[in-house]
């Protein structure tokens, strides 16, 4: 057993410079894939479609993605703070810069709510009477959207819409600016406070993670499921949550090991708390697969009129191929690839697996989404259009990708009162 002398964090506990680097690189492919998006757009209106259409289920992609990170981040860091553990000492910054990128996905929800007719049938009544003339619906799902439309009218309208939306960015605003600045006013406060800091963030994060829950859903329900007014389901909420935490997980690790490269992180993230955040991260893999196949198996065994058409509409008509695919990348490689002893505690091996799990959110956002519009259901058809699912996400994750380095420079990366920080610092014992 190798034994050392404790280590010591250097004078300097500010993000190393190559994070700007990080941020001029990620307005880099910004502005290109912004570009990519502007000439597939002019390609799908050359080839007679309208380029609006593809654009802006695009753009709910992407809101949907950084929507994760950002509050996502928020929910990780208040689960942190009630869970305690040395992980939370080298999450907690990455955390605390991700949740303050909200103001960011709010301006990109902005975009939805302005584009509701354009994306919503229950705020247009137009895209159910075009899907019909293009024979894309038959008049007996005419007559079950109108059905559905009339009676989830009380929730789903474009006054509800906003008011909902705007409480829950309200909410989330709210725990994000008390955590980060409650943050902050313990950094400066003495050593002797931090049992007073535990209890009051633990007493905050607690309810703060049910807040959580409920917010979350409301958000997933109306931004995404609504795009289906036929469709239900009461775990759909909860798929989003493990979702979240499946992708936040990822790019933490992929965050911490890339700061890992350059002082303080070089000092304070050990192959222990690395292989250890791999095991939480399997932990959410098998959740997310679990509930997904869960809802799947309830649903297609019931065998009903009502709610078995949602999954047709994802398997028919060569979408078998994007479920099966979304199988793959979703659940089969993490998984696999998890199971490793050895790629945890290897930093670049699990970068890759990390990088590859943010793609497979994305790709199963696409899955979710595309298909609730008519002319995609049961009909997955290559367009120039259908491209934008590339270009525009990884444009406005890229943007996102600057935002976040630039609030990840704003702070010291260590919280130096933290009562893990002696602990932290103590060498790894290697057995041979």
């Amino acid at each position: 057993m190798a034994h050392g002398f404790q280590k010591t964090l250097p004078a300097d506990l500010g993000a190393p410079p190559f994070v700007e680097v990080w941020k001029k690189r990620a307005y880099m492919v910004c502005g290109v894939f912004l570009v990519i998006a502007a000439i597939l757009a002019i390609l799908d209106y050359a080839a007679g479609q309208n380029p609006w259409d593809h654009v802006l289920r695009a753009w709910l992609l992407g809101v949907m993605v950084t929507f994760g990170f950002s509050v996502g981040g928020l929910a990780l860091l208040m689960v942190q703070y009630c869970s305690g553990g040395k992980w939370g000492l080298l999450l907690r910054r990455p955390l605390e810069a991700m949740s303050r990128t909200l103001p960011l996905v709010f301006l990109y929800w902005i975009v939805i709510a302005l584009a509701m007719p354009k994306l919503y049938m229950w705020a247009n009544h137009g895209l159910v009477d075009r899907a019909f003339r293009l024979g894309q619906i038959t008049s007996w799902q005419v007559e079950a959207i109108d059905h559905a439309i009339n009676f989830k009218r009380p929730m789903l309208n474009p006054t509800m819409f906003v008011a909902v939306s705007g409480m829950c960015f309200a909410i989330w605003w709210l725990y994000m600016w008390k955590l980060n600045s409650w943050a902050m006013q313990r950094e400066a406060d003495s050593p002797q406070s931090t049992p007073y800091w535990i209890r009051k963030f633990e007493n905050w994060s607690g309810p703060g993670i049910v807040v959580y829950s409920v917010t979350m859903t409301a958000a997933a329900i109306y931004w995404v499921m609504s795009l289906d007014p036929t469709w239900f389901s009461t775990v759909y909420g909860l798929l989003f949550l493990v979702g979240q935490g499946y992708a936040v997980l990822a790019l933490s690790i992929i965050t911490a090991i890339s700061l890992s490269k350059g002082e303080p992180f070089k000092t304070i993230l050990r192959q222990t708390e690395q292989h250890d955040l791999g095991k939480l991260t399997f932990a959410f893999v098998m959740l997310n697969i679990y509930l997904a196949f869960g809802q799947f198996l309830i649903i297609w065994s019931g065998n009903l009129p009502e709610e078995i058409n949602w999954y047709l509409d994802r398997i028919r008509g060569h979408w078998g191929i994007i479920i099966t695919l979304d199988f793959i990348f979703h659940w089969v490689i993490p998984f696999t690839l998890l199971l490793s002893r050895d790629i945890k505690r290897n930093k670049k091996r699990l970068t890759r697996v990390c990088q590859f799990m943010i793609f497979a959110v994305a790709f199963n956002q696409f899955w979710l989404i595309e298909p609730n519009f008519k002319d995609a259901a049961r009909n997955l058809h290559f367009s120039w259009g259908i491209l934008e699912y590339a270009a525009v996400p990884t444009a406005m994750i890229a943007f996102w990708v600057a935002y976040f380095c630039l609030q990840l420079r704003r702070r010291p990366l260590v919280q130096v009162n933290d009562p893990h920080l002696k602990e932290i610092l103590e060498p790894e014992h290697a057995h041979a």
